[in-house]
């Protein structure tokens, strides 16, 4: 049975984690306390839902859940800091902090530590997420206990309705863009600028002008799109935001 620790305050544990080749212990202590936290944990890096929905969202997010009073959001999985570190940078999820659950200790003394034996896993965390304020968890979020990886709850728009059901979310950004491009450094700079987090989709042998010609009408690059529209080059992009 997985345990629902609400009101309840996250186990003490110290995190092993590499940054600038250096080992640094963090602990609990240091994640949580006098923060509000987001916190989601999931079976494993790179792999696929986790990879293509569960973090891309937090990520995109985050602005929007931090303007809502979350001073930070935590990645957690039963991985070494090597991979989450590798997960993190090919994730470019750099609104997220990833943290290792190496030894799956904070998994276990939270009674979410599952056997994944059969996939050749060993133990791993069930997915779920979770609200904690300075040190306490406020509220849980569990996928249901049944076969496979659910993901039905623990997911960045359930906790942003939770914290607030009226919050405003961001319209989705894809820009393709060309390598050396100028025009298009111009227009990632725009969006930056408006705080808007943005999909990259750089042209190459499997992205081709083609493809662009097909979705935008148009070869030349930048072509931005925002909440589905075509916004098109850096100079409309410039007008869009001016007008």
């Amino acid at each position: 049975m997985l345990q629902n620790r609400e009101g309840q305050r996250v186990p003490e544990v110290t995190f092993q984690v590499r940054a600038n080749d250096e080992w640094r212990n963090v602990t609990t202590q240091d994640l949580f306390a006098g923060k509000t936290v987001a916190v989601f944990s999931l079976p494993g890096a790179f792999t696929p839902t986790c990879s293509s929905s569960h973090v891309p969202r937090f990520n995109e997010l985050a602005a929007t859940l931090k303007a809502n009073g979350v001073d930070d959001i935590i990645c957690m999985s039963v991985n070494d800091t090597f991979v989450m570190n590798a997960w993190a940078k090919a994730q470019n999820a750099e609104n997220i902090t990833f943290i290792p659950d190496g030894n799956g200790e904070f998994t276990d003394k939270m009674g979410l530590l599952v056997d994944k034996a059969n996939l050749g896993f060993g133990k791993r965390s069930w997915r779920y997420s979770m609200l904690v304020k300075d040190g306490v968890i406020e509220k849980m979020f569990i996928e249901p206990e049944k076969p496979g990886d659910p993901f039905e709850v623990s997911d960045a728009d359930t906790m942003l309705a939770h914290i607030n059901p009226s919050a405003a979310k961001p319209d989705f950004v894809t820009i393709f863009t060309k390598a050396g491009c100028p025009h298009c450094t111009r227009a990632k700079k725009v969006l930056t600028e408006q705080g808007l987090t943005y999909e990259e989709i750089e042209l190459s042998n499997d992205v081709t002008t083609k493809t662009l010609r097909a979705v935008a009408g148009a070869s030349t690059t930048p072509q931005v799109f925002i909440g589905g529209k075509l916004i098109g080059s850096a100079d409309q992009l410039e007008a869009h935001f001016a007008g």
